[in-house]
């Protein structure tokens, strides 16, 4: 089985949490053990966000003077190189020596005319408290926005287009590797008039990338793992449901948070739609629950209507 696994970025760095290298590494190692137990007897493909990390990197650029920061594209492949090279070394520690992984900077060609680059909705980097973040959009031109009860730095997040690296990625898988890849969306980059690529100033949503991914290597499932043990209709109410199986169109039909779960139900009902595969939400820890239907939530197209946890 041919699976590819999106690690949202509140898995390898819970909510709050100090942005240090040791918190880091050590949920990463957490996120390794987990998903060790696929990668034994399937063939898997990593792709993981990068918001907190690629916000750091721009604070620590904004020390410079303006005109010498670093733009995202940059400070996205320095967060891709990052975090692979913790995934890469922590699942090498704990799977057979046979099982070699490989670590790959990726370019996801975008749309320089995408909607998205006039409307900031990506959110990076630490939370803020409002007369913080007030500071900070004056003193740095940044865009703020709320995320949950506090602010963060909100940045463009155009629809991925074209994987660039697709068929070194499908030849590494081909030959036994797992490929860790498309990181934080992968590295958002245009093509000029005469065909060149550059890098642009935004950063791309990782679950919508991560589905493109899945489709264009036919993967059979696409987990995307966060903190959240399932799909829940009407979150954080007391009337609220974790949805346990649904099809596509079932979970088309429900709403849910712009900034949260939203791209994440965008990003499998497209995969299952395009592709007949399965897609599943939920805990890291659950990974492999998941693809067995015992745990989190599972979207494929032979599920009729709406099965819902007890």
């Amino acid at each position: 089985m041919r699976i590819v696994i999106a690690l949202g970025g509140n898995a390898l760095l819970r909510r709050g949490e100090a942005l240090t290298a040791e918190n880091q590494r050590h949920n990463v190692r957490v996120a390794a053990e987990a998903l060790a137990p696929i990668a034994a007897g399937h063939e898997l493909i990593i792709t993981h966000g990068n918001g907190p990390q690629v916000g750091l990197l721009a604070l620590q650029s904004a020390a410079y003077q303006a005109d010498e920061m670093y733009p995202l594209d940059i400070l996205g492949a320095e967060s891709e190189g990052m975090i692979g090279y913790l995934i890469e070394q922590e699942l090498g520690n704990v799977l057979p020596e046979h099982c070699p992984c490989a670590t790959l900077l990726t370019q996801v060609e975008v749309d320089p005319r995408d909607p998205a680059f006039q409307k900031a909705s990506k959110p990076i980097g630490p939370v803020y408290s409002a007369t913080e973040a007030q500071r900070l959009a004056r003193e740095r031109g940044w865009r703020i926005a709320r995320d949950g009860m506090h602010f963060r730095r909100v940045v463009a997040s155009p629809r991925p287009l074209r994987i660039l690296e697709l068929n070194i990625i499908n030849r590494l898988v081909e030959q036994g590797v797992l490929v860790i890849c498309v990181g934080g969306g992968g590295i958002p980059v245009v093509r000029r008039e005469d065909g060149s690529l550059i890098g642009v100033e935004a950063v791309i949503d990782k679950d919508l990338a991560a589905a493109l991914l899945a489709r264009e290597l036919k993967a059979d499932a696409l987990l995307m793992l966060t903190d959240v043990a399932a799909v829940y209709q009407n979150w954080s109410r007391p009337e609220q449901r974790a949805i346990r199986r649904i099809s596509p169109f079932a979970l088309s039909r429900l709403s849910f948070a712009a900034g949260s779960m939203a791209p994440k139900i965008q990003a499998a009902c497209e995969f299952v739609e395009a592709s007949g595969g399965i897609a599943g939400i939920g805990l890291l820890k659950d990974a492999l629950a998941i693809l067995d239907g015992s745990a989190g939530t599972l979207i494929g197209n032979d599920a009729s209507g709406i099965e819902w946890w007890d």
